[in-house]
């Protein structure tokens, strides 16, 4: 084998893969902070008495864990144009990441309520909270307390789904080493570097959100035991 390794030729494209590493990260707190917000509004509809927005919900939920995630970005990118619908591809993205997040959220917030001891809703009647006083200032925040690990992880991995994104031509990091492996032909030393850029991003948003969820939710992990 006389292939020899170069990783020296990527060093001209190093301003490329920060701008794509930046629009990873910006991709996925964006689509963390909708998509959590959509998981707690499905979350809620549980909590429902009335049986339409539970089957909406559920309806919801099993369509996105039950089809690829890129099928999901090009019904979102190619799909709705052709019902009028033309938003651009950095909008289409956003979109797409955040319908996915938001139907593990619901799951994984659900989750977390049912764990709420039972003690604690009859605790709230005592005090006439109502059902939303309940869910906002009692279940909720247990249950964030509770899954946090779970959610974290979650928004790990739809940081790692992000790389599909280039698909549609979003400039994110994956975009980024298609269009320099394309230049220099380095495809091997590209990709191995793409990858440990990935690998020290997971890393350190996994810390970064351990961290503050025991900052954020220490008193409340406590409580719930």
């Amino acid at each position: 084998m006389s292939y020899q390794l170069q990783f020296g030729d990527l060093a001209a494209y190093a301003t490329m893969f920060a701008s794509g590493a930046a629009v990873t990260l910006a991709l996925t707190a964006s689509s963390t902070l909708l998509g959590i917000s959509l998981g707690v509004a499905g979350a809620a509809a549980y909590q429902s008495p009335r049986a339409t927005p539970r089957a909406v919900v559920h309806a919801y939920v099993e369509a996105i864990r039950n089809t690829p995630f890129l099928v999901q970005l090009f019904f979102v990118f190619f799909g709705l144009p052709a019902l009028g619908v033309h938003i651009g591809e950095y909008t289409a993205a956003v979109l797409a990441m955040t319908l996915n997040l938001g139907a593990y959220a619901v799951e994984i917030l659900r989750a977390g309520i049912e764990a709420v001891p039972r003690g604690h809703h009859e605790a709230a009647a005592a005090l006439a909270m109502s059902r939303r006083e309940t869910f906002v200032h009692v279940l909720l925040p247990q249950a964030f307390a509770k899954v946090f690990p779970a959610l974290a992880s979650q928004i790990v991995i739809t940081m790692l789904g992000s790389a599909v994104v280039s698909q549609i031509s979003v400039a994110d990091l994956t975009y980024a080493a298609s269009y320099v492996q394309s230049r220099n032909f380095r495809a091997f030393e590209t990709y191995f570097l793409i990858a440990g850029i990935y690998l020290g991003m997971a890393l350190l948003l996994r810390a970064a959100l351990t961290a503050a969820g025991r900052r954020l939710f220490t008193r409340n992990m406590r409580g719930a035991r």
